[in-house]
């Protein structure tokens, strides 16, 4: 029987299983794509990304609920506006970046058809994001108005586009943003079934972990 010293504590072997996978766990160095793995700058994209357009998205629904007496009613738009103006912003950065790098090749277990269904679903999301921020912008600029950042400044609008402009493209940003939901979520099952059933390296990709030898 091994001697127990004092201020020694027994730990769960999950609880030390859990603790060896992550310090054997190797993590990615370069910031550009290879053909076989993400960099850290996709990577963070992909999931700050991911993030604030989830958050838009609830936020959204949030401001539908809300009266003119709330409190945050004022605030809330804001905060929608400044957020989607930087995810405008960092898509338009990410397409760049996508295009002077080269993108790792799909997992040697896919299918033609697995890739090809893959490739329209990311063009397909792409579209929707954008469809989805350009709509929005022409909410925020319907009427001739600017979109207020907060008190620190203010993005100056056209003239509108075309009659009840504000109405329109509310239907369009609403219907697209579900529609975009739909779509994430059909990517994360997919992202599940490569990691889980697959047993490629899909996820482990994007989450920056490198890729076992």
């Amino acid at each position: 029987m091994r001697t127990r010293y004092i201020g020694e504590t027994t730990r769960p072997p999950q609880a030390q299983t859990l603790e060896n996978i992550w310090f054997t766990m190797s993590f990615i160095k370069h910031y550009k794509n290879s053909k076989i793995q993400f960099g850290w700058i996709i990577i963070l994209l992909h999931w700050f990304l991911a993030i604030a357009i989830i958050g838009l998205f609830a936020l959204g629904l949030y401001m539908m609920e809300l009266s003119y007496y709330d409190s945050f009613y004022t605030l809330a738009p804001q905060i929608h506006e400044a957020i989607g103006i930087l995810v405008a912003a960092l898509m338009v950065f990410r397409l760049v970046w996508k295009a002077v790098n080269v993108s790792p090749e799909p997992a040697a277990s896919n299918s033609r058809f697995v890739n090809r269904a893959s490739n329209a679903a990311h063009n397909l999301m792409y579209l929707l994001i954008f469809v989805v921020l350009i709509a929005g912008l022409l909410i925020s600029f319907a009427g001739g108005a600017g979109i207020k950042i907060f008190d620190w400044f203010v993005i100056p609008g056209p003239a509108e586009f075309f009659n009840n402009q504000a109405t329109t493209a509310g239907e369009i940003h609403l219907l697209v943003a579900y529609a975009l939901m739909a779509l994430v979520t059909l990517h994360t099952l997919a992202a599940f079934k490569h990691h889980i059933i697959d047993k490629d390296n899909t996820l482990n990709n994007i989450l920056g972990i490198e890729e076992k030898k």
